[in-house]
């Protein structure tokens, strides 16, 4: 058999998965928002309402952030620290960032990292070997399942929040370690960030009477939005100390960059010393540990951020439900709105929110969900006002009626409204 070259096969699949995308770069891959990040902002030369970004609490403009942030890149610029934290990049504020956030968490401890998704990605396989199991949902996040795919250590996967096949796989699992004297790692996500369900974490931690596991919860759309104090999804059960290793990001509640894993502290010291995407990548920028936690005090001290955003949470979910549109079963900020749809006419409805009624969100289909599906994500923030949530019901409103009478089939819209050159 001859040779392929891996370049020529690459033009091969350009056209699969995401990059069947490629053509409309600029609008749906890489759609420049321009302007302050916020409410409203500017899309192809228009102001739009911008319901795609996970600013939650506001914090991305706001003013104490933003002098916190200019102040410390003034101080430090955005290089120090220079080297990995390891080696040369460490300072007292990352401790205080890490002291901060594991006192928030009701933790020992609290490990800094650079991005939730490289973190993630190392935390599994640095915990496990092949003497283990990993359990985790169906509907975990990309970071999750590659983090498991880099592991020595078997997996299951169970059904989406489905607790009985959770605990089937459990008891397959405990067959197994009990033969290679390895332990179970179960994982499982606070938010599912595309359905905005919530991972039944009450039920998980109930399995530990029966079966000896560890649990992990990547928390990213639960930290500073959910329980009645932010801390997440855990604090929403009542479990904060029944959950192992509470994972979070910055870049959705404290809009900005960065993420955390929490625990015990030992655990928290051996995955310092062996989580490699940061044991060889650079520190975090003095700046934004700074900005951090600026953040993380703002999230802790002002509850007014966190009602806010639930008002306009509550008015866009009940607006869009006594409207009928299915929003699913959501129980957190992520609002997805479903419709039946082929995927040109969810592209031409979406071009049609953005250019007509000044709305800009974006929407998911197939294989992400059942063919003839289309999904469009509501992403709400503290600084979103009624007013916006209004415009956009009234919106929506009136292109259901064009999608459910085939307006939308037939020919891309694009080309009428972007240059593709």
């Amino acid at each position: 058999m001859a040779q392929q070259d891996i370049f020529q096969r690459i033009k091969e699949r350009m056209h699969s998965d995401l990059g069947r995308y490629a053509p409309f770069y600029g609008y749906f891959t890489f759609p420049k928002l321009e302007g302050p990040i916020g409410p409203r902002m500017i899309f192809n030369g228009k102001e739009v309402i911008c319901w795609s970004i996970n600013n939650y609490l506001g914090l991305a403009n706001h003013p104490e952030v933003r002098k916190v942030d200019a102040e410390a890149a003034q101080r430090w610029g955005l290089a120090y620290p220079m080297g990995s934290r390891l080696m040369s990049g460490h300072t007292a504020l990352h401790e205080q960032l890490e002291k901060a956030l594991a006192d928030f968490l009701q933790k020992e401890d609290a490990f800094l990292l650079n991005y939730g998704y490289q973190g993630m990605l190392s935390i599994i396989p640095a915990l496990t070997d092949r003497k283990d199991v990993i359990i985790y949902d169906s509907s975990s996040h990309a970071c999750i399942v590659d983090g498991v795919n880099i592991s020595f250590a078997r997996r299951f996967v169970y059904a989406h929040n489905d607790i009985n096949q959770l605990e089937d796989r459990l008891k397959k699992a405990q067959r197994i370690v009990r033969r290679t004297k390895g332990g179970i790692l179960v994982i499982t996500e606070g938010v599912f960030g595309m359905h905005g369900d919530l991972g039944k974490l009450d039920e998980i931690v109930s399995l530990k009477d029966r079966y000896d596991f560890r649990l992990l919860v990547d928390d990213a759309h639960g930290f500073g939005v959910m329980g009645p104090n932010g801390r997440g999804v855990a604090e929403h059960f009542g479990v904060q100390d029944k959950v192992d290793l509470i994972f979070g990001t910055f870049a959705k509640s404290m809009a900005g960059i960065g993420a955390f894993v929490a625990g015990d502290k030992y655990v928290i010291d051996f995955l310092r010393h062996h989580t490699r995407s940061q044991i060889f990548a650079k520190s975090l920028p003095m700046a934004m540990v700074e900005g951090a936690l600026k953040r993380l005090e703002l999230l802790r001290e002002r509850k007014e951020l966190r009602e806010q955003l639930w008002k306009i949470v509550n008015a866009i979910q009940q607006g869009l439900k006594q409207r009928g549109f299915d929003i699913g079963k959501t129980q957190s900020a992520v609002t997805p709105v479903f419709m039946k749809g082929e995927e040109v006419e969810a592209a031409n409805m979406i071009i049609d929110l953005r250019e007509n009624y000044r709305i800009f969100v974006s929407g998911v289909i197939y294989p992400v969900v059942e063919k003839g599906t289309v999904l469009i994500r509501i992403i709400p923030t503290a600084a979103h006002t009624l007013k916006e949530v209004e415009e956009t019901l009234a919106a929506f409103e009136d292109v259901r009626p064009k999608l459910e009478k085939g307006y939308y089939k037939g020919a891309l819209w694009l080309e009428k409204y972007y240059s593709l050159s």
